[in-house]
């Protein structure tokens, strides 16, 4: 009992921290999405009101479905060709492991370590009219293809949904490549002498074996695409025509520049439920 006592003593000081910073935060934001308030003066109860217009408003309902579409680009691209590239590049000898090892941890981790603000700002140049994917483009003869790709509408949330899967593609790649390698090599000598292909080895041994992995990488790539505010805000704002707007940038534009606190509110709590939506059966399916 004493024991027992002495662990929760020990994990009190994070509890609070937590219950501050986090857990009372939270039922604020629950609180406020029942009222209608403008920060300032006073608060009006309007129960479900808040919530009715976020499901049933075009203009909120749009940054709901564009991040559900960011999911998408920013997860299927780092997970499908991290998985392939650590498939791949399995080391078949520790030799070739160790050597191989240091560059292409540097070459997959530059992206991660580069701030979201300085990425955004650079792929803003790169995909502008006059930036170096047009000037290719020109180039190879598609000039034809070329635009402002973060200023075209049908084609603003495709780049900005690129630019995530860009950054995202070496942290997936490392956590994959991590779990590659520590298989055991026995088991695709085994499926080598059943007569297996590389296809068929990657099917019945490397996927299954990794598939904690890939649960931790979805859930990665989930929560950046849902919380995405930092790449939107420097590339488009949301823009044009609200084509990138997500939640997180309309919950600011509504609390700070349209002083609805309780719509903000409203939204923030239906992006949370949306979060554990898409990161629950992933995390069962990874078990």
């Amino acid at each position: 009992m004493r024991t027992r006592w002495a662990g929760w003593l020990f994990v009190l000081p994070a509890l609070a921290v937590h219950g501050v910073f986090v857990l009372r935060p939270l039922a604020l934001v629950a609180q406020y999405s029942l009222y209608r308030w403008d920060g300032v003066g006073p608060a009006v109860w309007v129960g479900w009101a808040n919530y009715a217009a976020v499901l049933t408003d075009p203009d909120l309902r749009r940054p709901l479905l564009n991040a559900l579409l960011l999911v998408v680009a920013f997860t299927a691209g780092p997970v499908t060709i991290g998985l392939a590239l650590a498939a791949a590049l399995r080391p078949t000898s520790a030799l070739r492991a160790a050597s191989a090892r240091p560059l292409s941890t540097l070459l997959l981790v530059l992206p991660q370590a580069v701030p979201p603000i300085a990425a955004g700002l650079a792929w803003s140049v790169l995909l502008s009219s006059t930036g170096a994917v047009n000037r290719v483009l020109d180039a190879i003869g598609l000039g034809s293809l070329s635009r402002a790709w973060l200023g075209d509408s049908a084609t603003a949330l495709t780049a900005v949904g690129l630019i995530g899967a860009w950054s995202l593609l070496g942290l997936c790649t490392l956590l994959l490549s991590a779990g590659v390698r520590r298989l055991d090599p026995a088991l695709f000598e085994a499926a080598r002498l059943d007569g297996a292909g590389r296809w068929r080895e990657f099917r019945a041994v490397t996927l299954p074996g990794v598939r904690r992995e890939v649960g931790v990488c979805v859930v990665i790539t989930s929560l950046a695409a849902l919380s995405s505010f930092d790449v939107v805000y420097v590339t488009t704002k949301g823009g044009p025509g609200g084509a990138t707007a997500v939640p997180a940038l309309e919950v600011f534009h509504l609390a700070f520049t349209e002083r609805a606190v309780g719509t903000a509110s409203a939204l923030a709590v239906v992006l949370v439920v949306l979060v554990l939506a898409v990161t629950t059966p992933v995390l069962r399916w990874s078990r």
